[in-house]
């Protein structure tokens, strides 16, 4: 047999491996905090993409997250996964404050992941609670915290950092400023300001140079940089729903809207 963890392999890298291997591959999904594996999945299931169900020291129930449209009542039920049981920590060393924002009813530890139940009990990891993901390598990113510098680019008036645990790398959706994108055009002859200059290598260039500039001054890892770079002329806003009426990013919602 063999056994994958801490972070998820993309569905054909699995079914790959279990033909090479001709064995039972197991992948399982758990927690520092839930004292590891949670969930695995069973021997000769024909299908990969999933976690499997929770093992027998836990129980999992889903949160309802309304503001990014997860619900128990979906079809199939989707919610942040819960865990409860024995082998769930007690709280944070010398840390009330995190051990009341994961265990706020000091029983059900809130994991920040999104997850679906498939009609055989299964579960399926789709999204993100909290702002933050992470990559193949298991490596943790705080979007919000790029975001915050990056947007400082005389280039860019909105950021968008996007990654997921199936890459080792990190994207950044850059809304531009179109007045500076003018300038910049004008001064390069290269036309007039529309979608189509938006892949503009030489412009591209000029953007992601200035991100690195701004990432090196505030000593990001290479992870934090981002290794591709998508320009929009059209920005986010609550009418278009990936802006929240309080004017926080709609991860999930923007993350469709660019099929990222």
């Amino acid at each position: 047999m063999m056994l994958t963890g801490s972070a998820p392999l993309a569905k054909d890298v699995l079914d790959f491996l279990k033909i090479c291997f001709c064995c039972p591959f197991f992948e399982g999904y758990g927690m520092t905090e839930t004292s590891a594996g949670s969930c695995l999945t069973i021997a000769g299931d024909p299908l990969s993409g999933h976690v499997g169900g929770p093992v027998a020291n836990v129980k999992i129930r889903l949160r309802d997250i309304p503001e990014m449209g997860y619900l128990h009542t979906d079809n199939p039920p989707r919610g942040e996964i819960c865990f409860w049981g024995p082998s769930i920590m007690k709280g944070y060393f010398k840390n009330p404050e995190k051990t009341q924002e994961a265990l706020p009813d000091g029983e059900w530890l809130r994991s920040g992941d999104v997850g679906k139940i498939n009609p055989n009990g299964s579960i399926c990891i789709i999204d993100r609670a909290k702002n933050i993901f992470k990559l193949s390598q298991g490596e943790y990113l705080a979007p919000e915290k790029l975001e915050n510098v990056y947007v400082q680019s005389e280039w860019i008036l909105q950021a968008w950092v996007h990654g997921d645990s199936l890459h080792d790398f990190c994207l950044l959706f850059a809304v531009v400023d179109p007045e500076r994108v003018k300038t910049w055009a004008a001064a390069n002859n290269k036309g007039e300001v529309n979608a189509a200059l938006m892949s503009d290598k030489t412009l591209i260039d000029e953007v992601i140079a200035d991100v690195y500039r701004l990432a090196n001054d505030n000593k990001f890892n290479s992870l934090e940089k981002p290794k591709q770079i998508c320009l929009l002329l059209d920005p986010f806003t609550i009418e278009n729903d990936i802006l929240t009426p309080t004017m926080k990013l709609k991860r999930n919602i923007a993350k469709q809207v660019y099929d990222a």
